[in-house]
């Protein structure tokens, strides 16, 4: 990008309505939008002969259980024609999904069911929304601030019976709460 200025002023032209804020860095730039036109700002994003934003390099997600919007989703796109960065913020409610960004970048295939998988967050039109890195019986999404953090099962591989095992956790002791003030202060 020639500069930071020219380009912003260049997208407030094109998508005033479709931005709420935006953060300006030296080399990229984040933009709040609304969820529902994800997929459209996507697009014009990467065909436009000005943006070129033709990488999806990254979704992540953040899970902010006390806010009224509890997920903040993040895309990270790059234009190779450009050298330049943008991010694209968006929230979303406790059960509300999303448009799918797989029909413009292939890329967020894999993004997408590894979100869906630990948060728990549903893609709209994605082909193939399922389980990836916990197991097919696995019940919650692991990485929302409320899962539970000792569990209730052991999972674990049994060789006398050739497969995986989920029994009932039997905790010997219980939980503690750890006090982590030194002993060794001196009160005066």
């Amino acid at each position: 990008m020639k500069s930071n200025l020219f380009f912003l002023t260049y997208l407030n032209k094109c998508l005033k309505y479709f931005v709420y804020s935006f953060i300006l860095n030296k080399n990229s730039l984040t933009l709040v939008i609304n969820p529902k036109f994800l997929v459209n700002f996507l697009l014009f994003l990467k065909n436009n002969s000005f943006t070129k934003f033709k990488l999806l390099l990254d979704i992540l997600a953040v899970d902010k259980p006390h806010n009224r919007y509890r997920f903040f989703l993040v895309y990270k796109l790059d234009s190779i024609d450009y050298n330049y960065t943008i991010f694209l913020n968006t929230n979303l409610a406790q059960n509300e999904g999303i448009s799918s960004a797989l029909e413009v970048f292939s890329s967020a295939g894999w993004l997408e069911r590894e979100i869906w998988d630990f948060f728990g967050i549903y893609f709209y039109n994605h082909n193939d929304l399922r389980r990836i890195l916990t197991d097919y019986g696995f019940s919650g999404f692991p990485f929302r601030k409320d899962f539970p953090l000792s569990g209730y099962f052991e999972v674990y591989y049994m060789d006398e019976k050739k497969r995986v095992v989920l029994e009932p956790l039997d905790i010997s002791q219980e939980f503690r709460f750890f006090d982590f003030n030194s002993p060794w202060e001196i009160n005066k």
